[in-house]
C-alpha cells in the first residue's frame, strides 16, 4: 500500500492533519491501533484559537450543532477568569473530544477519507525518498511523509528512539466521567491536602449535565494501568466532599499521572510528532488536545507543499522551529497550576497569593493569552517590525476554508504580483489592511509592500512565472 502521507494515530491531532492534507490535494492514508474508537474524552473543551481555526475550515457551525455545547468560563489552576469570557469572538466551549473526534471521523469519511483501524505499528524504516511502516498483521504501506499523531506513548517515537524529557511523572490521579448528584466548586482542596477538580463536559442524550472529575493527594497514587473502580471513585468524592454530593453514574475512568515531557525535536528526517507524541502533561484546560489540533494546522499545509514540490527550502523545518516554543510554553503553565494545586503549605500560601492576583485585569488578560491560544505569536520575518505579522488573522473566515493562503489587497495594489501565485495564494479586495495569510491562518506579511514578494516566496516557493 502507498499514499503520499501516512498518519499514525485517529485522535484529533491525527484526523486535523488528515483534513489539512485533504485540502491540499495530498494523497493520505489514516491509521490507528485501536479496534474501534475510543469512549474517552480525555480533553473537554474548545480554545478560541482552535475555533476560529475550524471556523477557517467551516467545521465549527457543524461540529457546535451536534448538540448542546455551553459557553465556559476559563480558569487557571481553578481560578475562574470571568473577564474574559467575552473577549474574543469565540469565547471558550465545553466539547468532549469523544464528540470532536467522532465529527472529524465522519467528515473525512464524507470527503472519502476513512479510518483504517486495528493497525498495531511494529516497524519503521526510512530513506531518501520515503518512509516504510509496518504493521502487526504484516501491512507494510510506504509512504513520502509521516506524521506521528499517536498519542503520548507514542509507538513512532519509540521505534525512532526520540528523545523525550522534562520531568517523569511522580504520582498518578484519577479522571473520570460521571454525572454527580449536586453542584461542587471547581476546585476544593481539603486540610489534609486532597483535591479535587470537577469541570463541565457538555450534557448526555437526555440532557444531563456531565462533568470532568480528577482527584488525587496523599496516599492516592496507583500504578497507571490499575483500573479505577466505581468504589474508589465514591471513596474519593467522600473524602473532598463529604456528603454534599454523590456520584450518580460513571462514564469513563482512568488514571493520570503529573509527568510533563516534550520531544526535543518535532522533525526527524521525513518522521514529523504531532499532538501528544511531540508533548504530554497533566490535561488541565485541554491544552494537549488544542495545542495538538494547531500542530496538525501548522503541519499539514507545509506536508502538502513538499509533496506537490512548490515548498521553499526551510519550510517543513518551521514547523519545529513554530510549534515547539508553543509545546513548551503549554508546559511551563501546566506546571505552574499543578503547583498551585499542591498540598504543601508552601503552595497554600503561593495559592492564597494568586487568588488576590487573578482578581486584577491585567493577569486574567495575560493568562487568557496563555490559555486561549490566541496569544503566542510565531516568530516570522517581520514579526519585529508590524503588530499583526506572526499573530492569527482573525477577520478571514471564509477566504481559508480552500486551505490556501490568502492576500488581502484592499486597494487593488497588488494584482500582478498575486497572479504570479495564483495556484496557491488566493486574493481578495476586502479588508482594512493589505496583508499575506498563510492556509494556517497566520500573518505572514504586512505592511512595507517592498516585503510582499520575499513573503512570498518564502512560504509559498517560486511563482509560476
Amino acid at each position: 500500500m502507498t499514499a503520499e502521507v501516512l498518519v499514525v494515530g485517529a485522535g484529533p491531532t491525527g484526523m486535523t492533519a488528515a483534513n489539512e492534507l485533504r485540502l491540499a490535494g495530498v494523497s493520505c492514508v489514516l491509521v490507528d491501533r485501536l479496534p474501534r474508537a475510543s469512549e474517552l474524552s480525555k480533553a473537554g473543551g474548545l480554545q478560541t484559537r482552535t475555533q476560529e481555526a475550524f471556523d477557517q475550515r467551516g467545521l465549527l457551525e457543524p461540529l457546535l450543532a451536534t448538540g448542546d455545547y455551553p459557553v465556559t468560563t476559563a480558569h487557571f489552576a481553578g481560578n475562574l477568569l470571568p473577564l474574559v469570557r467575552r473577549r474574543h469572538r469565540f469565547p471558550w466551549r465545553s466539547v468532549p473530544q469523544v464528540v470532536i473526534e467522532g465529527f472529524l471521523e465522519e467528515h473525512l469519511a464524507a470527503e472519502g477519507i476513512r479510518v483504517r483501524r486495528d493497525y498495531e505499528l511494529a516497524g519503521l524504516e526510512q530513506d531518501a525518498d520515503g518512509v516504510t511502516a509496518t504493521f502487526a498483521d504484516g501491512t507494510a504501506i510506504r509512504s513520502q511523509y509521516l506524521v506521528a499523531a499517536d498519542g503520548g506513548r507514542s509507538t513512532v517515537r519509540k521505534l525512532l528512539g526520540a528523545e523525550f524529557s522534562g520531568r517523569p511523572g511522580t504520582e498518578t490521579m484519577v479522571a473520570a466521567d460521571v454525572r454527580l448528584s449536586a453542584e461542587v466548586p471547581m476546585t476544593t482542596i481539603t486540610p489534609e491536602g486532597y483535591r479535587a477538580q470537577v469541570f463541565p463536559l457538555g450534557v448526555d442524550a437526555e440532557g444531563r449535565p456531565l462533568r470532568r472529575l480528577t482527584f488525587g493527594g496523599p496516599g492516592w497514587s496507583r500504578e497507571r494501568d490499575i483500573p479505577v473502580t466505581e468504589d474508589e471513585i465514591r471513596t474519593g468524592l467522600k473524602t473532598v466532599f463529604g456528603d454534599r454530593v454523590e456520584l450518580v453514574e460513571l462514564r469513563y475512568a482512568r488514571r493520570i499521572t503529573n509527568a510533563a515531557l516534550q520531544a526535543a525535536q518535532y522533525r526527524h528526517g521525513r518522521v514529523f510528532l504531532a499532538g501528544d507524541a511531540a508533548h504530554v502533561h497533566l490535561p488541565f484546560g485541554a491544552q494537549g488536545m488544542n495545542a495538538g489540533i494547531q500542530d496538525a494546522m501548522n503541519l499539514g499545509w507545509k506536508l502538502g507543499a513538499a509533496v506537490r514540490g512548490t515548498a521553499p527550502e526551510g519550510l517543513l523545518d518551521s514547523y519545529h522551529a513554530e510549534r515547539h516554543p508553543v509545546g513548551a510554553a503549554v508546559l511551563r503553565n501546566v506546571q505552574a497550576q499543578s503547583l498551585l494545586l499542591d498540598d504543601g503549605p508552601d503552595s497554600a500560601a503561593v495559592r492564597s497569593l494568586f487568588t488576590e492576583l487573578v482578581h486584577l485585569p491585567e493577569v486574567q488578560y495575560l493568562l487568557d493569552d496563555m490559555l486561549s491560544g490566541m496569544g503566542f505569536r510565531y516568530e516570522i520575518p517581520g514579526s519585529e517590525e508590524h503588530p499583526l505579522v506572526g499573530l492569527p488573522a482573525h477577520d478571514l473566515g471564509l477566504e481559508l476554508r480552500s486551505g490556501r493562503g490568502v492576500l488581502v489587497d484592499p486597494g487593488n495594489q497588488f494584482g500582478d504580483l498575486a497572479q504570479r501565485w495564483a495556484d496557491r495564494v488566493n486574493r481578495v479586495e476586502t479588508g482594512a489592511e493589505a496583508k499575506l495569510v498563510r492556509p494556517d491562518g497566520y500573518v505572514a506579511w504586512a505592511g512595507d509592500s517592498d516585503g510582499l514578494e520575499p513573503a512570498l516566496r518564502q512560504w509559498f516557493g517560486e511563482p509560476l512565472s
